[in-house]
């Protein structure tokens, strides 16, 4: 797709039924990301999620899709113990999910950890910028790579990444001239969040996206719907309805 300069659509999801939704509406990528682990777990940070969180929501999603290839986040602390650790749990998530590949976060401290993976078969997505798992240590949800010195050690990553195997990275909240350099540079395809609109894709949290999560502002996150609202004013007008003895009605019920 990048070498046919066609742009690449992702989006993160979490269950079957919203995965045979975005399968059906054309999406190329569903991300199951550690995400979940606060937009369905209400968890601060992602950094509690586990592997078998993670495998759960996996397995659902590769029900759900035909077409769309299904990306795993592998957790915190399951790739980065060692090389060794890193390939069974990776090789367990594939085995016991289907999904099509592994995501991993970091740069050239991951790069042979990439490699190992890839040279046992596993397909690995690379993610750099601001890391979610990595957030503490970097101070909060803040832009990466706005000085010099962070630029070319994210550019020295990218390529990184790139020679370790991995056939794809996500760019999270870098400067857009900054992820355009980045994106000319690689062969493999960048998929962007907050980082402007020279990647090859772009990939947003589902629920932001829908409007579902209203309580979450961000500069880069568009809403293409206001589901939050719908849905309270469904909920209202089901409890109005069974409150009032409106619902069910006789179309409801079973005579005999």
């Amino acid at each position: 797709m990048k070498q046919g300069g066609e742009r690449i659509v992702a989006l993160t999801c979490y269950d079957a039924l919203f995965a045979r939704l975005l399968d059906g509406a054309g999406v190329d990528i569903l991300l199951v990301g550690d995400s979940v682990n606060q937009v369905l777990a209400g968890a601060d940070t992602t950094l509690s999620a586990t592997l078998e969180q993670m495998i759960y929501h996996t397995r659902s999603v590769r029900r759900g899709a035909e077409r769309a290839m299904v990306v795993c986040d592998l957790p915190f602390l399951t790739y980065q113990v060692s090389r060794e650790e890193a390939i069974r749990n990776a090789g367990r998530v594939m085995q016991e999910t289907g999904c099509h590949a592994v995501k991993l976060e970091g740069g050239q401290p991951v790069a042979g950890t990439v490699r190992a993976l890839v040279d046992v078969g596993i397909p690995v997505m690379g993610h750099l910028g601001l890391t979610p798992q990595s957030v503490h240590a970097l101070g909060g949800y803040r832009v990466q790579g706005r000085d010099q010195k962070t630029a070319e050690r994210l550019q020295a990553d990218a390529k990184a990444l790139e020679q370790a195997g991995a056939f794809a990275m996500v760019l999270e909240l870098i400067p857009a001239p900054l992820a355009s350099q980045i994106s000319k540079a690689l062969a493999i395809p960048t998929i962007g969040i907050g980082a402007g609109p020279a990647c090859d894709g772009q990939v947003l949290v589902l629920p932001d996206m829908l409007g579902l999560n209203d309580r979450f502002t961000a500069k880069f996150v568009k809403r293409y719907a206001a589901l939050a609202e719908d849905v309270r004013e469904a909920v209202k007008l089901y409890a109005a309805e069974v409150r009032e003895g409106r619902y069910p009605g006789p179309e409801h019920s079973f005579p005999t």
